[in-house]
């Protein structure tokens, strides 16, 4: 991936996050946009949103930031100027609940390892003589 493209694709990320604050506050108060890949020849880019909450608030959001969707994509054509704005998909970003099942499996083992009884340390006794 070429240095624009990642520039690119952070720049977007933070206009949406911005936008996102700005114009729909309280409805965007769960939602945080974790990642942006745009294609090199930028026609299409995909937008991760990671949201805060039980599964049906999850796919109420989602389905919230792409009824959107385009009010979003005008906004950003407005803020940054490129010759093709990328059409955006969002997507459900699900590495948070993957890395929050990892931390809850590595606690898991924490506290087995604590609970199970330390060996003591092998004796040593007097050399043979």
């Amino acid at each position: 991936m070429s240095n624009r493209t990642i520039r690119i694709n952070e720049l977007i990320q933070r206009e949406i996050n911005d936008i996102l604050r700005k114009r729909h506050q309280s409805d965007a108060a769960a939602v945080t946009i974790t990642e942006v890949r745009v294609a090199p020849d930028l026609r299409d880019g995909r937008v991760f949103v990671s949201v805060l909450g039980d599964d049906d608030t999850v796919e109420e959001k989602l389905r919230w930031i792409r009824s959107i969707a385009g009010e979003i994509s005008h906004e950003l054509s407005r803020r940054i100027v490129l010759k093709y704005m990328p059409r955006l998909t969002y997507t459900l970003d699900k590495s948070s609940a993957r890395a929050g099942r990892l931390q809850q499996i590595f606690e898991e083992i924490e506290r087995s390892e604590a609970e199970r009884p330390i060996a003591p340390p092998p004796q040593e006794g007097p050399a043979a003589e």
